[in-house]
């Protein structure tokens, strides 16, 4: 019987196509191959796959912007939604930008998605406005929200804890995470001893 893996990996070009196609499934195609290539070779981008072992399972990224990471990108697998592996990927790229020694996070968010709003408002970003008419088809407006604070003891103690509630989770669904490619650190450390 082969063992169950979770992996979190840096993408190498060959991996784009399956980004773009998991994209259309999940954002019904947001992004072309050209955006997730320049978004791939990009100094201030952070691109993040998550894959099982039959294939890819979920996309995260960032822009880094002066101290900020803006979070433009963190999609699931329909199939795979509620597991726990949005709040995996959104956590290492908390874990990256923190790494950067960046200061906060932001992103944007339909209003309307009530399971994604939870997922951030639980790892304690606040809602700081609105952007009217932000997305289309249907159109509607993003809640912007922020979290500040990456860098202090608090915020490392609330990841530590999030992430260990995490590999529990992971566990108790008989799977093993490891990274692939380059590792993904935090703090200087493997995000998990088992990786």
């Amino acid at each position: 019987m082969t063992e169950s893996r979770l992996a979190l990996f840096s993408p190498q070009e060959t991996d784009l196509p399956a980004f773009v196609e998991l994209d259309r499934l999940c954002l019904g195609g947001m992004w072309s191959l050209d955006g997730y290539r320049r978004e791939w070779e990009s100094a201030k981008g952070f691109l993040l796959g998550l894959r099982d072992n039959d294939g890819l399972r979920g996309v995260g990224a960032f822009w880094q912007i002066l101290e900020e990471a803006h979070i433009t990108l963190l999609m699931v697998h329909p199939q795979y939604r509620g597991r726990g592996w949005g709040r995996l990927l959104l956590l290492a790229l908390l874990a990256e930008a923190r790494r950067r020694q960046l200061e906060r996070a932001t992103l944007e968010v339909r209003a309307s998605n009530q399971v994604a709003r939870d997922l951030y408002f639980s790892l304690g970003f606040r809602l700081a406005g609105t952007r009217k008419n932000y997305y289309d088809d249907p159109a509607e407006d993003a809640q912007i929200l922020w979290l500040n604070g990456l860098q202090t003891p608090i915020w490392e103690r609330r990841w530590e804890t999030h992430w260990r509630e995490q590999e529990t989770r992971l566990a108790a669904q008989g799977l093993t995470l490891t990274a692939l490619g380059e590792a993904l650190l935090y703090n200087g450390a493997k995000l998990s001893p088992g990786i």
